[in-house]
């Protein structure tokens, strides 16, 4: 995702499991922005996060998802936090296997931001779905 002065996080070395450049045990997730204002990334899971041999655990693919939907709300430099997360698998996601993750941001009111994303396979068939509320923290104003 290009880094510029509407994104809420700085532009560091990070060691983020889901898209730390910095972490050598992470996923490298890599989002770029659409002109829809949502995210986009492919992604081909290493069989390193099978739960059974050639097929990613669930907790991986939730982890994409999730990353997708923070990256959408970043997109609009909002800083939040996921806290109601709901995943669906569709269909088995292959280790070695191309994909695409999409995430976007469906609305906002005050500090509840709703979000979703999904998972695509080469042949454009959902392969997982997921929707999230994230919630922007409550400005401090102590001095």
């Amino acid at each position: 995702m290009p880094t510029d002065s509407s994104n809420p996080y700085p532009a560091v070395p990070s060691r983020c499991f889901a898209c730390g450049p910095q972490n050598p045990k992470g996923l490298h997730l890599h989002f770029e922005r659409t002109p829809e204002l949502a995210v986009t990334a492919a992604w081909t899971p290493l069989p390193d996060f099978d739960g059974y041999p050639g097929l990613t655990h669930g907790g991986i693919v939730a982890t994409v998802l999730d990353e997708a939907m923070s990256k959408a709300v970043a997109v609009h430099a909002w800083r939040a936090l996921t806290c109601d997360l709901s995943v669906r698998l569709r269909h088995t996601i292959r280790s070695g296997c191309a994909y695409r993750v999409t995430g976007r941001v469906l609305s906002r009111r005050k500090r509840r931001i709703l979000t979703e994303a999904v998972i695509h396979d080469a042949q454009g068939r959902e392969c997982a779905f997921a929707s999230a509320v994230f919630l922007a923290p409550v400005e401090s104003s102590a001095v």
